[in-house]
């Protein structure tokens, strides 16, 4: 009789499907369990509670867990042949240059995760070298966070290739590492070659007037990219400059985050000289604003009929859809008082 209930509570006519369906993910849940505990046996470390308690889903979220390299790989080995996992999630596990390996190799392999986020793992030159190599080879992979990983002017090459060739990746996140001047110029070559790329993430380093002129000429010649932040650097008044001739030269960018770059108004009156000729930027975050480069602005609101200028403590000047443009008033200091360019 418990058979039969059974078999009737499976075969109802409203629940086929739906029962169908829960015993596949059941099934297909405890063999990546199975697959999971026996690699972790193969390579001797403790599994991860987060995993055998995860409910099965697309998404796999391991932050914070300490898996260290070992655990990478046992996770790598029993991710190889899994379809169901499509965004994996494994910031701050202190995986290293050996960790990224495994994870990169099972990518070459994986064929349905589409975003991976490896932030903060301490991959260094050896997992750059290995996501490099990788990426070479995936055509999957959408959305890629590798910030805070101790990236430097040679891991750049490595990235740089990567980027160059591969076409598939979306948006990718450098932030927070530690590429200076000459990962700039590489970089910048690889970004004016890329034909995939809508949005890069590359706060938080040390690109200077060197590196920012040749990230920027790398902006001129992309026909792709949307979205770039290069805030939190160093840039300066002629990394400005090369921005502002990037901008007359670009016409697919929307966003433009330059924030915290050592920009005085000289260097903003650059950039807003290029906004006359740009034709598609819809926000550009944070240059000084002072009375000459508004009335450069004005110039740009004669092209740009839409465009409003409001005056303030913080002064903004944004347009109404399609265009926002966003640009704050830096303090001028004069002897002990602080007064605001206006």
């Amino acid at each position: 009789m418990a058979a039969a209930a059974a078999g009737g509570g499976g075969s109802g006519a409203d629940g086929d499907g739906d029962g169908g369906s829960s015993g596949e993910e059941d099934a297909g849940s405890l063999a990546g369990e199975s697959r999971y505990l026996a690699a972790c046996r193969a390579c001797g470390v403790t599994p991860a509670s987060g995993l055998l308690r995860r409910t099965p889903g697309p998404a796999l979220s391991l932050r914070h867990r300490g898996l260290g390299p070992r655990g990478a790989k046992a996770l790598a080995l029993s991710l190889m042949v899994d379809t169901s996992v499509l965004t994996l999630d494994l910031s701050d596990n202190w995986l290293l240059g050996e960790g990224a390996a495994a994870i990169a190799e099972m990518l070459k392999e994986n064929c349905y995760i589409s975003a991976v986020d490896l932030s903060d793992n301490k991959l260094g030159v050896e997992g750059a070298k290995a996501f490099s190599a990788m990426l070479l080879e995936n055509t999957t992979i959408v959305s890629l966070q590798l910030s805070g990983n101790e990236f430097d002017d040679h891991a750049a090459k490595y990235l740089a290739d990567a980027i160059t060739a591969n076409s598939k990746v979306e948006i990718l996140d450098l932030s927070y590492n530690m590429f200076g001047d000459k990962a700039g110029e590489v970089l910048g070559t690889a970004i004016a070659e890329n034909i995939g790329l809508k949005e890069l993430k590359i706060s938080w380093n040390h690109f200077h007037s060197q590196g920012a002129a040749a990230l920027a000429k790398g902006l001129g010649a992309n026909i792709f990219l949307k979205v770039l932040d290069v805030s939190f650097n160093g840039f300066g008044n002629s990394g400005a400059a090369a921005l502002g001739e990037a901008l007359k030269a670009n016409n697919v960018l929307e966003e433009l985050n330059v924030s915290n770059n050592r920009i005085s108004v000289e260097g903003a009156l650059h950039v807003a000289a290029g906004l006359k000729e740009n034709k598609t930027l819809k926000r550009l975050n944070d240059i000084p604003v002072n009375k000459e480069l508004t009335e450069l602005c004005d110039a740009v609101k004669i092209l740009f009929p839409n465009l409003l200028l409001r005056h303030g403590e913080n002064t903004k000047l944004q347009t109404k859809s399609p265009w926002k443009i966003e640009l704050r008033t830096q303090p001028k200091v004069v002897g002990n008082s602080q007064n605001a360019v206006a």
